[in-house]
């Protein structure tokens, strides 16, 4: 992806949130020159990859293939100076836009359409090999237990969720003809290095082309 692009995504992401009537925190909109100066009691921000998160999973498609995330808190399973077992996202899903299919190893999550257009999410549970299972499967949303067939596409209109427990795999997209669609994920520990598989393997963070300068940094560019 080219700087420019993912300074415009951002511009449009930041608008949508705030049409939205949702308030990122204070710092989400310092330019690299603040963070360049600011000392160690930010690094909770740093550490646990706070903040912007543009990918394409490394496709180059990114109106096809692709995401937009902001990660608001985050903490750690093994640094003690990140006592937090929770985190909280924002997600931001444009229609014709799939994020591919994945599991987590570990995370438990609940996503959340928090507004816009509808949430499609399409599941099947994982063999031990990595497969995608043909076998029925549950799963809870908003507090109801939901029997669903392999490949069963789940669609959440704004304020209904899903919990995802760790071997699910999910692709999802905004429905067509929907809108935008503002997704929340409320999680166990999040981390976007170890805990992710993917059906198709692919990257998780794209590769820049600095083209321009950055208009703020994304979560894996604070060092």
């Amino acid at each position: 992806m080219k700087r420019s692009e993912v300074n415009q995504i951002l511009r449009e992401a930041d608008e949508f949130i705030s049409r939205q009537n949702f308030k990122l925190p204070p710092w989400a909109h310092s330019n690299p020159s603040e963070w360049a100066e600011r000392g160690v009691e930010y690094d909770e921000i740093r550490e646990n990859m706070l903040g912007w998160d543009i990918t394409d999973y490394g496709q180059g498609k990114f109106n096809e293939v692709g995401l937009t995330l902001f990660t608001i808190r985050n903490g750690s399973n093994s640094d003690p100076r990140y006592p937090k077992k929770y985190a909280e996202k924002l997600l931001i899903s444009r229609e014709g836009q799939v994020c591919p299919c994945h599991f987590h190893f570990q995370k438990t999550e609940d996503i959340i359409n928090r507004g816009g257009g509808n949430l499609c999410m399409q599941l099947w549970q994982s063999t031990k090999s990595g497969k995608l299972s043909e076998d029925d499967f549950t799963v809870s949303s908003d507090g109801v237990l939901l029997t669903l067939r392999a490949g069963d596409i789940l669609t959440l209109v704004p304020g209904q969720s899903v919990t995802l427990v760790p071997g699910l795999y999910h692709a999802f997209w905004a429905e067509q003809g929907s809108g935008v669609t503002l997704i929340g994920e409320v999680s166990s520990v999040n981390d976007d290095n170890t805990d992710n598989r993917f059906y198709v393997e692919q990257a998780r963070f794209p590769t820049i082309d600095e083209d321009e300068p950055p208009l703020w940094l994304l979560c894996n560019e604070y060092k």
